[in-house]
């Protein structure tokens, strides 16, 4: 009786959104055009369809970065300790704060006169200050520090939950620390990492507040969700925002497709614990 009630809720928080930004994004605010308008335009001015290269440059390498420095950090602390406990409740902090929170406080610690540079400064280390925002390398720290966090929870979940037996009996054989990971939890945690690099990418790829905050929003950083906003917001042209809206969508999906085909050529078998 329940699944009823919880169909609909799907449906209205999910399922018509989607449909209704999808109709909408075939109703080009000029009249006369055709409904493939939008479309056309989106992929016919290079200030529009550059947007995605821009976007898959700053979310392709943070998610590579983070999901790979995710998985030596699980490893390592894959046994319950107090360091574990300490280093998860430090990392919870800035996926509470938030990427706007974040952003502004990376704005006040990388600034020219920030305490970032001051301390390279005193030190002797650089002449002048770094120049760290309004540029890629602000708003990609800003991603790695929001997004690393989340990463590395997703990891650990998975490097607990294999079986510690199947290194254990590789020891007795005389497999080495790193020939363990190589051969037994490496192949055993691609599923883990499949799953772990989709939800990562996501969520970078839908990069804003920073972009803008730290970036270059007209330049480098003027990612597709900034392309959707200025069409909403200051065309306000609704049906192009949604079609932005579209194509974002699309590329997620397309990166995502080909991450979780390639994940059916690792190992899947019945030695993952319950928690992978």
């Amino acid at each position: 009786m329940m699944i009823v009630p919880g169909l609909f809720i799907v449906l209205a928080l999910f399922l018509y959104p989607f449909l209704y930004g999808f109709m909408l994004s075939f109703e080009p605010k000029a009249e006369g055009a055709g409904f493939l308008a939008n479309y056309s335009r989106f992929f016919s001015e290079p200030r529009l369809y550059e947007t995605i290269g821009k976007t898959l440059w700053l979310a392709l390498p943070v998610t590579i970065f983070n999901v790979g420095l995710a998985v030596p950090f699980a490893f390592m602390l894959r046994k319950p300790s107090a360091g574990q406990r300490a280093l998860s409740t430090l990392l919870v902090i800035p996926m509470t704060l938030g990427t706007v929170m974040v952003a502004e406080g990376l704005m006040l610690y990388l600034a020219p006169n920030g305490w970032f540079n001051r301390v390279l400064l005193e030190l002797g280390v650089i002449g002048s200050p770094l120049r760290l925002l309004n540029n890629y390398w602000g708003v990609a720290l800003s991603l790695v520090i929001t997004g690393f966090p989340f990463a590395f929870m997703m990891m650990l979940s998975y490097t607990t939950g294999i079986d510690p037996t199947l290194a254990r009996a590789a020891a007795t054989l005389g497999a080495s620390p790193a020939r363990q990971f190589r051969h037994i939890y490496l192949p055993l945690l691609v599923p883990g990492l499949a799953i772990t690099f989709c939800l990562t990418f996501v969520q970078a790829f839908a990069v804003f507040p920073s972009a803008v905050l730290l970036g270059a929003p007209a330049g480098i950083t003027r990612v597709i969700s900034i392309a959707a906003y200025e069409a909403a917001y200051e065309d306000y042209d609704t049906s192009m925002a949604s079609t932005i809206a579209i194509i974002m969508g699309v590329t997620q999906l397309a990166i995502v497709v080909a991450v979780l085909w390639l994940r059916k050529l690792s190992y899947r078998g019945p030695v993952v614990g319950g928690k992978g």
